[in-house]
């Protein structure tokens, strides 16, 4: 019963697809029974299985535990939840990997899969090797895997509370933005002190209110708005899936990735004095440079949250984090990118602090830099436009890293390029002390560009 799938939807970090046009139950089915044959050959059996909100995830769920159970494996369906409660399961619950069914933050017609493999990120090569496998899968075993149920949201909200230990009570407004974490908010809200204004937390996979990404600013007015309104201390949104997180402060200014982990990397280094804190290549320079006046060592990564993920646990690293609002905490916690549990521990923090986060907001030095702009280049291209970027500037001694793409520093600043992993676009970004410093940053960046036949886009 050999399986093809379309070739678009085994991604770098997961699978995605449109459901009915790339992706159906029969993938899903699929994917499960290639995984389990992947987990039998690594000593494995047992799976948990969760699924978020979206309205195609149940049938795709039920699909992929079939697939799951033909292959003799066991199965734990946890129900519907974020991702983070799955790899809670698949670090709790004895089993030997997880399988999340969820489109994240793509648009309502798009689904997918998110996975552990006995206890680490799967990825990449790992991904592509499903592919293989369905595409020689013979006749299913004779003897069926056990699928059980087993509900652990409660116990994982109570694991989520636990690490709450605040002084003084805030006033916070939450957006799940209809997403996979709107039932989970709710109870961690009901045991926290304070004043919780939830917004948008019925799971409707339609998003009703607004898309579910809060690295977009328009997705997070209503929370501003929100926060204005009810004098809150601070707003909180999650993205379809719940392992990324967004804030504002009490003024509704926008605290990205980060930003943010220069206030949650202050807290942590205070315990482990002089540990490696790891961002992506996308981040400002102002949170390396934090990170190493706080005592830690900055340490830049590459971009990709399982990646990441895998690097923070080769290091020993306490603490993690992207651009895009996925953050790792392996202090006191799984090392896993957890929205809702960052989330707890940055009204820990705030709670135990005299200053708000408005004020630690006005602390960090003042930049100013782009958006992050992906601009289309074609898949065959590329890596290849990175490379002879790369190339020029070697030649021409200009001060760089390498370890994803090319990020060049100069005396206003810095400036990345690099090709995703996932789509078929180029990403840029710079940052400098001033306007002009950018400009002049932007028009470096943009003559690379152009030596390599590509044009920047206006940002």
């Amino acid at each position: 019963m050999p399986h093809r799938f379309d070739p678009t939807i085994l991604r770098e970090y997961d699978i995605r697809g449109i459901v009915g046009q790339t992706l159906s139950a029969a993938d899903a089915q699929a994917i499960g029974r290639a995984y389990a044959v992947a987990l039998g050959e690594a000593g494995g059996r047992r799976v948990a299985v969760g699924y978020d909100g979206r309205l195609t995830s149940p049938e795709l769920e039920a699909a992929l535990v079939d697939g799951l159970a033909m292959e003799a494996a066991d199965v734990v369906r946890i129900g519907r939840g974020p991702t983070p409660m799955l790899y809670y399961a698949a670090a709790t619950l004895g089993v030997d990997g997880g399988v999340m069914v969820t489109g994240s933050h793509n648009p309502p017609d798009h689904n997918g899969f998110k996975f552990v493999f006995q206890g680490k990120s799967f990825y990449g090569a790992s991904i592509q090797r499903l592919g293989e496998t369905a595409s020689r899968l013979e006749a299913p075993q004779r003897i069926r895997g056990r699928v059980e149920e087993q509900g652990i949201r409660n116990e994982y909200v109570a694991r989520l509370a636990r690490d709450y230990h605040g002084d003084r009570p805030l006033t916070v407004a939450w957006d799940p933005g209809n997403g996979a974490t709107g039932e989970v908010v709710r109870q961690l809200t009901a045991r926290l002190p304070g004043k919780h204004l939830l917004l948008n937390e019925r799971i409707d996979g339609t998003f009703p209110a607004h898309h579910p990404d809060p690295t977009i600013p328009e997705n997070l007015k209503q929370l501003q708005e929100a926060v204005g309104r009810a004098d809150c201390d601070l707003g909180i949104a999650f993205d379809g899936d719940g392992d990324r997180i967004g804030v504002v402060d009490s003024q509704g200014r926008i605290l990205w990735g980060d930003q943010l982990m220069v206030v949650l990397a202050r807290d942590v280094l205070r315990r482990h004095p002089g540990a490696p804190v790891l961002a992506d290549v996308k981040a400002s320079q102002v949170l390396f440079d934090e990170i190493a006046r706080m005592g830690g060592r900055p340490v830049m990564a590459v971009t990709g949250h399982s990646l990441i993920k895998a690097k923070l646990a080769e290091m020993g690293a306490p603490l993690a984090g992207e651009m895009s609002g996925h953050i790792f905490f392996a202090d006191g916690y799984y090392g896993f990118d957890d929205a809702v549990y960052v989330a707890v521990r940055l009204l820990d923090i705030l709670s135990r602090s005299r200053q708000s986060l408005a004020e630690m907001h006005d602390q960090l030095p003042a930049v100013v830099n782009t958006p992050e702009m992906r601009f289309d280049c074609p898949e065959s291209r590329k890596f290849e436009v990175v490379r002879e970027v790369r190339e020029r500037l070697r030649q021409s001694g200009a001060e760089m890293t390498d370890i994803d793409g090319v990020r060049v520093r100069t005396s206003d600043g810095w400036w990345l390029l690099r090709a995703s992993n996932t789509q078929a676009v180029l990403v840029a970004r710079a940052e400098s002390a001033t306007a002009e410093g950018l400009a002049r940053l932007k028009r470096e960046l943009g003559a690379e560009l152009a030596a390599s036949g590509v044009q920047l886009p206006d940002a």
